[in-house]
């Protein structure tokens, strides 16, 4: 990989992340950044493009969650300093992978950079994603109390992660499909999941950072 390239990103892209929610924080980037390098290693890309698409996948967060895969999209393609890494075919390339990250999106990301970035971000782990739907919830809607955050965390991850949900899984090569099958169990006992979401919740609410 480029060393250059990496101290830019370093330095004024995952610097970014500081600002978001807790749930898109620096270690979310990171973790995000560590799963796609290692899948990477199962094809035949160009591991100085993963790192760009992992690095930018949520930067568009700055303006809001609906649109922020457009919107990082775009930063990406106007960040004039990667025009001395790359050309603008590759631009694009990742562009349109940041773009396609998004699991609600209604089609399979259109190259492989897309869906490596898309499964790296997917991170299936029972408490982890249990953690950030609630976290996401404390930070965005500060109006509900604790049933209305349960009602909340379970229609999300019903609609998302539940059998017949719209998330999809891409890369046979990462932990996903496990992690699926884990969380699709809890979700299906309700003792199990009001249990797990207490737990996390009071743990969350005792941070003092709502």
């Amino acid at each position: 990989m480029t060393p250059e390239l990496i101290r830019y990103i370093e330095e004024k892209i995952i610097s970014q992340y500081s600002a978001f929610d807790l749930a898109h924080q620096e270690g979310h980037v990171r973790a995000v950044l560590s799963e796609s390098m290692r899948l990477a290693q199962f094809y035949d890309v160009n591991e100085d493009m993963v790192y760009v698409v992992a690095a930018y996948h949520d930067v568009g967060l700055c303006e809001g969650r609906e649109f922020h895969h457009i919107t990082s999209g775009r930063m990406l393609m106007n960040d004039i300093s990667l025009r001395q890494w790359f050309d603008e075919k590759r631009l694009s390339i990742m562009r349109d992978a940041v773009e396609d990250h998004r699991a609600s999106n209604s089609y399979e990301p259109r190259t492989i950079y897309g869906k490596i970035v898309a499964e790296a971000d997917r991170q299936i782990d029972c408490d982890t994603t249990l953690r950030r739907t609630i976290q996401y919830g404390l930070k965005n809607y500060t109006n509900l109390d604790k049933e209305g955050q349960f009602a909340r965390a379970l229609e999300h991850i019903s609609k998302k992660y539940a059998e017949g949900g719209y998330l999809k899984l891409y890369i046979p090569e990462s932990t996903n499909s496990k992690g699926l099958e884990q969380f699709r169990t809890l979700i299906s006992s309700p003792k199990l999941f009001r249990e797990a979401f207490d737990a996390i919740y009071d743990e969350e609410i005792s941070k003092k950072e709502y």
